[in-house]
Order: structure tokens, then C-alpha cells, then sequence
């Protein structure tokens, strides 16, 4: 296969992996609701959605190892509880979801049948795929993600030609606000947390089916991923445009799956809810089962590289997705909130810092940003768990806090104190 095919299979195969449940019903959402400002929102939803995620895919192509390799810096347990945790919420929480989004909008309208019926079915297909991973790069980047693109950009273009620019207007008027709204909107894709478990699957599938060296694999890996968050970028602007252009048709505070299936209908016509079914239950199922592999990579890692424990992994992974799976899609994104703001302020620091070059990635840099960084995320979680006015106060004293961002600058002030004195002594 030649360096160009290949490089564009690797490219599909991760927007592919990356674009699941909520890469589908967010964007258009946030057009309808943040009207003519919708370009502010869009850049903070591409900065979680696409730059960090990307970035994490980056960190990947120059470590060319497994995801514990991303907090090992600083230190093996930390590590270890890191990569535990992260699988667990993979699984349980965004790879469930895809099971029941698929449920609510490809299947529930055309057939009565329980979810739990729907989610069995749903990950026993994952196991299958997952068990024979030798041809996930090739199903996916040859069939499944072109597919994808194609419906995407029918809706797109067609939702820019029928829409009207007669905006409704918000009660965001801060630029910083609406910025801020993309970004913690962007947390709900999961999608930095896929940077770093996609990033994983692709370094073990490329190592697994060639001959290619470090740095070969490395350069492939990079420019594949430039093109995955250029289709990303592309997609992402182009789906919020049409829920702005589009905005007029939908009624105030109309929910995100409403939006999505009224933008199909108003694009593609009655024939609509028949691509948009396609195109979930495709989205959907290419992250589940990029999620379920990463997992089982992971723990048949910790066993040098076991088929057995491979496989138990995939089938408890497959087990807990379609259990989870059978419940709602507000059910599960009402858990999964406190829990997005626990994991993903340190998964943002760990891509940037495995990103950045060797010399100032030292210990002491990596460990005094992740302390910082989850001392001041605590607010954040904690807003889900106790009554508000309880912390307020504290929140009023950290800067960017109100945002649900209190951990950026302390985090940004702590690795530049780091990388001063991590020169002055190296480590």
C-alpha cells in the first residue's frame, strides 16, 4: 500500500474513532442556541473538540507507547489509577452513551424494541470487531468513516443553501462568555479523553500490521492526524453554520437530538430520518468500538500483551457498555458531568505536556502542573456534588473559577515556576 492511501486510511480511521454520540448532536445545538455569535462558540468548541484531542494524538506519535506512558512522569501509581480511571469512564459513560443514542434516534423510531435489546446487540457486534482488530484500520478508514463524511457534508452544504441568516439573539454578550461555552460544551464530546485512548489504538494497530520504524510511524501518525482535525474543523463549523442558518425553524430551548433530527429533515427531506439513523448508528459504533480496543491494549499490556486478558477485557468492557447502554441518554450525560470535570482539567494538562519537547518535559514540571491542576478543578467537581452557595466563596476567589476554568491559570503560572527551575536543575 502506498505511503498517500495509507496515510488517508489512518486519517479516516481516527475521525472515525473520534467522531461519536456527542460530536453529532452538539454542534448544530450550539448554531441554534448562540445565533449570530455562533463563530466565538465554535472556536472554544473546536479548542476542546479538536486542538487538544488532536494535540493528544500528537503526544502519541512521540511517545509510540501506551496511554500510562502519559503519566508515568509523574509516577507509576499515579499512572496506573490515571489510566484505570480513564478506561472505566471510556466504557462506562461515553462508550454506553453511543449504545443509547443509537437506540433513541436509529432505532426507537422505527422499532418498538427495549434499549437493553438494542445495546446487547449493539456491543456483541463491538466484541466481534474489537477480537479481530487486525482489520479495524482498513473497516474503518475504508468504509465506514467515507460514509460518515459523505452524509455530514449533504446536510452541511444543503443546511447553508436553505438557511437564512435571520438570527435570533442571546443573552451571551461577553465574547469571553461565549468563548468559555464552546470550550465546556467541547468537554461533552469526550473527545481529549479519546485523544489519549485512540492515540494508543492506532500506535498498536500501525505496530501490529507493519514494518515501519519510529520514525516512520511517527511521521505518519502526525500527518494523519492533521488531516483527521482538518475534517474535524470542517465538520464540526460547518454542522454549528447550519443551526445558526437554520435557527428560526426550531422552537426556544428545543433539545440537542430535536435540533439534529430536524436539521436531517430539513436538508434531506422524509427521507432524513433514514440517513440521519445511518449516520449515528455508524458514528456511534466506530467510537464504541475504538474505546472497548484501547481498554483491552491497555490491560493485555499490563500482562505482556496477553490474548486472555485481551479478551476478558473486551468482554467485560462489551458487558458493562451494554448495561449501561440500556438506560437514557440524559441519564447518562447527568452522571456524566461531575465526572468530566474531575478527569478532564488533568487530561488537558498531560497531552500539553507530552506535546511539549523533552528538555522541559521533566518531573518536576510534570508533577507540580498535575498537583495544581487538580487542587483547583476540585470547585469545578465539587459544583455537582454539594450546594452552590456551600463553595461560592471559594469559587469567587479563584480567577476564571466562575467559568468552570479555576484551574488554567494556577496550572499555567505553576509550569512556567517549573520550567524556570527545572533549567536552572535539570532533573
Amino acid at each position: 500500500m502506498n505511503k498517500t492511501k495509507q496515510t488517508l486510511i489512518v486519517a479516516f480511521t481516527m475521525f472515525s474513532l473520534f467522531f461519536g454520540a456527542g460530536n453529532l448532536i452538539l454542534p448544530p445545538f450550539l448554531g441554534v442556541q448562540f445565533g449570530a455569535n455562533w463563530y466565538l462558540v465554535a472556536l472554544g468548541f473546536v479548542i476542546t473538540a479538536v486542538f487538544i484531542p488532536i494535540l493528544g494524538i500528537f503526544a502519541h506519535a512521540k511517545l509510540q507507547g501506551t496511554m500510562f506512558d502519559f503519566g508515568k512522569k509523574v509516577s507509576p501509581l499515579f499512572s496506573s489509577i490515571y489510566c484505570f480511571l480513564m478506561y472505566v469512564i471510556a466504557i462506562t459513560l461515553p462508550g454506553s452513551r453511543t449504545a443509547s443514542v443509537t437506540h433513541e434516534m436509529a432505532i426507537a423510531p422505527f422499532f418498538n424494541t427495549p434499549a437493553l435489546l438494542t445495546s446487547s446487540v449493539y456491543f456483541g457486534l463491538a466484541f466481534i470487531l474489537v477480537m479481530n482488530r487486525s482489520r479495524l484500520l482498513d473497516l474503518m478508514g475504508k468504509y465506514l468513516t467515507p460514509l460518515i463524511v459523505l452524509i455530514l457534508l449533504l446536510i452541511i452544504s444543503l443546511g447553508i443553501y436553505v438557511g437564512s441568516a435571520d438570527a435570533i439573539s442571546t443573552d451571551f454578550n461577553s465574547p469571553f462568555a461565549l468563548l468559555t461555552s464552546g470550550i465546556l460544551e467541547g468537554y461533552q464530546t469526550f473527545d481529549a479523553i479519546a485523544g489519549v485512548i485512540v492515540g494508543a489504538v492506532i500506535v498498536v494497530s500501525l505496530n501490529n500490521n507493519s514494518g515501519r520504524n519510529y520514525a516512520e510511524n511517527k511521521k505518519l501518525i502526525t500527518q494523519s492526524g492533521l488531516m483527521a482535525g482538518f475534517g474535524l474543523v470542517v465538520i464540526y463549523t460547518g454542522l454549528i453554520a447550519s443551526g445558526y442558518l437554520l435557527q428560526s425553524s426550531f422552537p426556544e430551548n428545543a433539545p440537542r437530538t430535536e435540533i439534529l433530527i430536524g436539521l436531517s429533515q430539513l436538508t434531506l427531506g422524509s427521507i432524513g430520518s433514514v440517513f440521519l439513523s445511518v449516520l449515528v448508528a455508524l458514528a456511534c459504533f466506530s467510537t464504541a468500538v475504538g474505546l472497548l480496543t484501547g481498554a483491552s491494549d491497555y490491560v493485555s499490556s499490563l500482562f505482556k500483551g496477553s490474548k486472555r486478558a485481551f479478551t476478558i477485557t473486551a468482554g467485560l468492557g462489551a458487558f458493562l457498555g451494554a448495561l449501561i447502554g440500556g438506560y437514557d441518554v440524559t441519564f447518562i450525560i447527568d452522571i456524566a458531568l461531575p465526572v468530566l470535570m474531575f478527569i478532564y482539567p488533568i487530561t488537558i494538562v498531560l497531552i500539553l505536556l507530552n506535546a511539549i519537547p523533552e528538555k522541559f518535559a521533566t518531573k518536576l514540571v510534570f508533577r507540580s502542573v498535575v498537583l495544581v491542576t487538580f487542587i483547583f478543578s476540585i470547585p469545578d467537581f465539587l459544583k455537582f456534588l454539594v450546594p452552590l452557595d456551600s463553595i461560592q466563596p471559594t469559587i469567587d476567589l479563584i480567577p476564571l473559577a466562575n467559568y468552570s476554568l479555576g484551574w488554567v491559570l494556577p496550572a499555567l503560572i505553576t509550569f512556567v515556576i517549573a520550567i524556570i527551575l527545572a533549567l536552572k536543575k535539570p532533573q
